[in-house]
This record gives structure tokens, sequence and C-alpha cells, in this order.
């Protein structure tokens, strides 16, 4: 899964979505909605990590 960011437009309003798989949240403003898309690609990728070498850990 990838972090994406899309825009919309509802009532008259350009609007900022981010979206992780079928989740979604939406943002007024596009400096919020890329500052959370950041911080949500960072996290994504630790958990990514932690997984794999939980994975690659003898046991």
């Amino acid at each position: 899964m990838e972090v994406r960011i899309e825009t919309l437009e509802r009532r008259g309003k350009r609007l900022w979505q981010v979206r992780l798989g079928r989740r979604a949240v939406t943002f007024e403003h596009e400096q919020a909605a890329r500052a959370f898309a950041a911080q949500l690609h960072l996290r994504v990728s630790w958990l990514r990590e932690q997984a794999e070498s939980l994975d690659s850990c003898p046991t």
C-alpha cells in the first residue's frame, strides 16, 4: 500500500484527501494534507521495517 494525495471538489471547495488503501482523511488545506501524508509515509515505512526485522529474526 502506498500513501496517496488526491484532490476533490465538494460544494465548490477544493479539498485534499490522503489515502492509504481503503482509508482516507480529508483536509481543507493542502499543506496540512501534505504534512499528514509525509508523517503517515514515515510511519508506514517504519512499521514495514519492523515487520521485516521480526520475520528475519531466528526464534
